[in-house]
């Protein structure tokens, strides 16, 4: 596949403004399981609460809360891999404006990606806030209120309800992420996934969306997805190994 990796090194380098755009792929390779995938998956294993639940139901939030500190806790302990330093390698060149993901995990901040350039559309589980009055709660503090008293309390500020920063089921999608994430998109040329499966929308949709304003697209995964059909270069292969050797890192 040393020839597909060569043309997708050259369309990275012949485009003027690349966005990326990736998926729970990308941090598998960090050891953290994604949430669909057939009896690995999180959502496999365990019902999520849909956001509605958590509003109305003191009793369902400290459930949650007791899954977030009693659960696994990979996602906390993993490490940005290969593809997240490729990832930024490209950020820091100037060749990536910015990098629209599906993942909660704060591996491409970890990674050195600024904030400013990096677009959650699902929100990231690393911090906690108030849902009314939007003051941040660093997630080390939510657990020790929760370790001392068996329950997280409304937020000190304005009575209102604290939760994981992350966009739980049901929960409306971020309107500036999603505004932010639209313009990247009709301003790129080359629009390139990495890690997803292109099956959850409206996330899903700014890759077509790229392709239809006339912008190459790549994608990377290690499965099939529903938008192989129309992309101009379709890789399945690790991303790690894949990224290093198209951005030049050992």
């Amino acid at each position: 596949m040393s020839d597909a990796l060569d043309t997708f090194r050259r369309m990275i380098d012949d485009a003027r403004h690349v966005v990326v755009f990736t998926g729970a792929g990308i941090s598998t390779e960090s050891g953290i399981p994604d949430f669909r995938s057939p009896g690995t998956g999180l959502w496999t294993k365990i019902k999520p609460i849909e956001f509605q639940d958590f509003i109305a139901s003191d009793e369902v939030r400290q459930e949650s809360w007791r899954r977030r500190f009693s659960g696994d806790r990979v996602m906390e302990h993993a490490k940005p891999n290969k593809g997240h330093e490729a990832v930024a390698k490209l950020i820091s060149e100037g060749k990536c404006s910015a990098v629209i993901t599906q993942n909660v995990d704060n591996l491409h901040q970890d990674s050195g990606v600024p904030d400013a350039q990096i677009i959650e559309l699902h929100g990231n589980a690393s911090y906690a806030k108030c849902l009314k009055c939007a003051t941040r709660y660093e997630m080390a503090d939510i657990e020790q209120q929760f370790t001392n008293a068996g329950r997280v309390a409304p937020c000190g500020r304005c009575g209102g309800v604290i939760k994981s920063a992350t966009i739980a089921f049901g929960q409306a999608m971020p309107e500036r992420e999603m505004r932010r994430a639209q313009a990247e998109t009709v301003a790129c040329d080359l629009f390139v996934v990495i890690g997803s499966s292109l099956v959850v929308y409206p996330a899903a949709g700014f890759p077509q969306l790229a392709k239809e304003l006339g912008a190459k697209l790549v994608i990377l995964n290690r499965e099939p997805t529903p938008l192989d059909s129309i992309a101009d270069l379709v890789l399945h292969l690790e991303i790690g190994p894949s990224m290093s050797y198209v951005v030049g890192i050992n």
